[in-house]
């Protein structure tokens, strides 16, 4: 992890920062004043679940995981978090603590925002809180879509599911299943690693995907979505 301080690494002049187009140049500033930019390497934290929240991040670049842990051994991954988007919203709308973790799969450079700074922001402009608080709820969405994937479809409907998702357009330029081992995958689809390879073979046999090294190529997309619809 290294921390940046020069003030002319600006990432409120990135087109991927379409998020802060809204705000008036004082207000600008006082987000310039509240941040500090972090480089993560592959594998390190960039939040933890249960631990105090007083900042939120926006992603400037790279790639992040976001899950919630259960016990030593288990955890559920809930999404990819990519260039532009925020996470750890949590702390401005519900609670002082982080609900999930959240780790860099690539090395990914992140602003840490002062969460007074944001809930200052929401209070006083109505269009950057609503563009705010559209993001949050997009990513509530996302979260029941996965809940109700987990609990209705059996394993091969949730293995095509999550193997759509990481194969999307959203990361086609990410060099996904590069960065994830098959146990990420497992803990996306809610299965264990072994069904996981099992069920990765039978696609492949089925002329579904690919497999190349860690490398998954989606060779019959429709099928795989036939698939997940039928669970």
């Amino acid at each position: 992890m290294k921390t940046f301080f020069e003030n002319n690494q600006l990432f409120l002049d990135d087109p991927e920062a379409a998020c802060f187009a809204q705000l008036l140049p004082e207000e600008l500033e006082l987000i310039r004043a509240s941040k500090t930019q972090v480089l993560f390497h592959r594998g390190e934290s960039l939040t933890k679940q249960g631990a105090f929240g007083s900042s939120i991040l926006f992603i400037v670049s790279g790639l992040a995981k976001q899950y919630v842990e259960e016990g030593a051994q288990r955890n559920f991954n809930l999404r990819l978090i990519c260039q532009g988007e925020f996470t750890g919203l949590s702390v401005v709308f519900q609670k002082n603590v982080y609900d999930y973790s959240v780790v860099a799969v690539k090395e990914t450079l992140a602003c840490l925002i002062e969460k007074e700074a944001i809930t200052g922001l929401i209070r006083q402009n109505g269009q950057f809180a609503y563009g705010l608080i559209r993001r949050y709820s997009e990513q509530n969405s996302l979260l029941y879509d996965t809940i109700r994937h987990m609990m209705y479809k059996q394993m091969n409907g949730r293995l095509a599911g999550t193997l759509l998702y990481l194969g999307s357009e959203d990361f086609k330029n990410e060099g996904v299943f590069a960065y994830l081992s098959r146990k990420d995958i497992a803990d996306f689809a809610g299965l264990s690693t072994e069904s996981t390879v099992k069920l990765l073979k039978i696609f492949e046999k089925d002329g579904l995907i690919r497999l190349e090294e860690k490398d998954i190529i989606l060779r019959d997309p429709e099928g795989l979505t036939q698939i997940s619809r039928r669970g």
